[in-house]
């Protein structure tokens, strides 16, 4: 009998330690706590007689305690809310020394907790602190039906299977914690990197700004016609209205652009310039809107836009009419909405910017050409200020001319006493078809070549092309290739009776769909109804 005796009692602790080594195998590779305690029940009641089990994990931050109460095998039990002062594991957490209560009859010092037991139907009570190398965790305990249900053996393997329950949940803490700083400190790291991205983005423009070959450093010039446009500029300036400048290239579209920003109340903040004429179409979203990483082939890490880097200042598009016609739907939505989104990213980005368009081309022909939307560039003209070729600026000729003479002589190292007379009246007679930056050409080369004190130009230097007609020359083309589009539509829907779809309609004799047709139709301000045969219904 005593022998049978033995090897249940071997038996039992050959099925202790197994369960004790599963208990430790699995805590090293469980970093939640819910998922470590429902492991502990379904193991523990294998070899441990109970009717629940609990765990309450303490933290000094925290007032109330992290809990695990288990009845079923993995059923988490639900029981009031006690004071944790009044419980048996806050007892052995406190007094860091088990606890077995054969009989809760006996028991007087957990009046509250002892009641709430008795109605559960639990008799007897062991319970173990937790306990790390460095801190105190919590506690264990567990509950039987049956009074004197926990013996010095169980007590000792609850201890090793209390001691490695401390090791998993010191080890989950410190991994939640670590977890949380390194997350804490990511988002950190983010900031400082987004805003030295803009510091270093606003210094690239400004260095951009102070290298780049500008035309004048200040508005030179009396003229009447300068007079009207800079009286524009102190209107419009104060304000964050959207300004469309338009003229003829080298007015000094840009140097409008400034002075407007110099007076806003954004002139604190950045400028920033763009040519979309000088950006290659398949890259002009990305340069003006930015990029996350992965959008498209070389998008190695995400980028911010121009428009990103002009918050709450002013951005500037030169040639703004080359936009394609996909960019500018995007541009529209900026305009209208104030927000955008990055090339292949999801989330909405506010423009807190102002914007200033120029362009050289005639807007409202590109949109009868269908280059330019209408509606976009009905956006961008809210305050349209045209700046006066040179030509009409003949009073600003000579004090342009000394300007220039000045700051680039200054730059060689020359003195001049004076211009040579014929070389004025040159000036005075050319009709600068390239404007000021073609003026700021020729007396930059002309002090280099000077050689005398009196400043002088070759006049071989002055074409006498008729350079500025050109842009006339391709509206009047524009006009005559919109002229005849319209008679063709027009032709087409005489003979269809007006009708735009089906078989015999105007779309289908002219090879092209509905929409399309509608579309110019509407471009080209064409009546339809006009050409209507009263047998045959429109559509």
């Amino acid at each position: 009998m005593s022998g049978t005796v033995q090897r249940a009692a071997e038996k039992v602790l050959t099925e202790r330690y197994e369960v004790l080594l599963r208990v430790s195998q699995t805590l090293i590779t469980i970093r939640s706590s819910d998922e470590l305690f429902r492991v502990l029940a379904r193991e523990l009641r294998a070899v441990v007689s109970f009717y629940f089990l609990r765990v309450g994990i303490y933290d000094e931050n925290t007032p109330e305690p992290r809990l695990a109460l288990y009845g079923e095998p993995g059923v988490p039990l639900q029981v009031p809310p006690l004071p944790k002062e009044d419980t048996i594991t806050w007892w052995v957490y406190q007094h860091q020394q088990p606890l077995i209560i054969p009989s809760l009859d006996a028991e007087t010092r957990f009046p509250v907790v002892v009641d709430m037991l008795k109605n559960l139907g639990v008799r007897s009570v062991c319970a173990l602190p937790l306990t790390a190398v460095h801190r105190r965790l919590g506690g264990l305990t567990v509950g039987s039906t049956e009074t004197n249900a926990y013996t010095r053996e169980d007590l000792s393997f609850l201890e090793q299977v209390a001691s490695q329950i401390a090791i998993a949940v010191d080890n989950a803490c410190a991994y939640h914690e670590i977890a949380h700083a390194r997350a804490e400190l990511e988002k950190a790291l983010e900031e400082i990197q987004r805003l030295k991205d803009r510091l270093q983005n606003e210094n690239l423009v400004l260095r951009e700004q102070i290298d780049q070959a500008l035309m004048f450093e200040e508005i030179v010039g009396a003229s009447p016609a300068l007079r009207a446009v800079l009286s524009r500029v102190s209107k419009v300036a104060p304000t964050d209205s959207t300004v469309l400048l338009t003229g003829e290239t080298g007015t000094g579209k840009e140097l409008i652009a400034r002075a407007i920003h110099k007076r806003s109340r954004r002139s604190s903040r950045a400028l920033v310039s763009v040519n979309c004429a000088a950006i290659p179409s398949s890259l002009i979203a990305s340069e003006l809107f930015g990029h996350e990483k992965g959008a498209f082939t070389g998008a190695l890490q995400r980028r911010s836009g121009r428009f990103e880097l002009a918050d709450e200042g002013t951005i500037f598009l030169d040639e703004v009419g080359e936009l394609p016609a996909e960019t500018q739907i995007t541009l529209l939505r900026v305009l209208q909405e104030r927000e955008f989104e990055r090339v292949g990213g999801t989330q909405p980005i506010r423009a807190n910017v102002r914007v200033i368009a120029a362009t050289n081309r005639d807007l409202e022909a590109a949109i009868a050409g269908g280059t330019f939307r209408s509606d976009l560039f009905y956006r961008l003209n809210v305050f349209p200020i045209e700046i006066p070729p040179l030509r009409q600026r003949g009073e600003d000729i000579p004090l342009l001319v000394e300007y220039f003479i000045d700051h680039f002589a200054r730059k060689a190292g020359k003195c001049f006493r004076g211009i040579n007379k014929k070389t004025l009246d040159l000036l005075l007679s050319y009709p600068w078809p390239g404007n000021i930056r073609e003026l700021q050409n020729v007396v930059e080369r002309s002090v280099i070549v000077c050689e005398t004190e009196n400043f002088s130009v070759d006049e071989s230097w002055l074409s006498r092309q008729p350079v500025a007609s050109e842009p006339k020359d391709q509206l009047e083309l524009s006009q005559r290739l919109a002229a005849g589009e319209k008679d063709m539509i027009e032709a087409a829907l005489r003979e269809s009776g007006g009708r735009v779809a089906g078989p015999s309609g105007a779309a289908a004799k002219l090879g092209i769909h509905r929409s399309t047709l509608d579309s110019k139709i509407t471009s080209l301000k064409i009546n339809k109804y006009r050409f209507k045969n009263p047998k045959s219904p429109t559509k």
